[in-house]
């Protein structure tokens, strides 16, 4: 596994707990370990998703600034071995 692809994982995992602890807090908002949880994970994601982009290219095309067109750049992850 390359260094992008795990980073990739690390962000998948990051973005998923980030999502399902929001979705828990909507039915239990003052649940304070969980909002403390949040708060951890959200702190992990947003470097790693800056490291990423900085090394490889934005994530999304909303995440780009400067070309239009960079994220559409190879390797596709249909491109890449294993």
């Amino acid at each position: 596994m390359t260094e992008r692809d795990m980073m990739l994982k690390k962000i998948g995992t990051l973005k998923f707990a980030v999502t399902d602890i929001d979705l828990f807090l909507d039915t239990h908002p003052g649940d304070a370990a969980m909002l403390k949880k949040r708060e951890e994970y959200e702190s992990q994601l947003e470097p790693l998703i800056t490291q990423f982009e900085a090394q490889f290219g934005p994530l999304t095309k909303c995440e780009n600034d400067a070309n239009t067109w960079a994220w559409v750049k190879d390797p596709w992850p249909w491109d890449t071995e294993g």
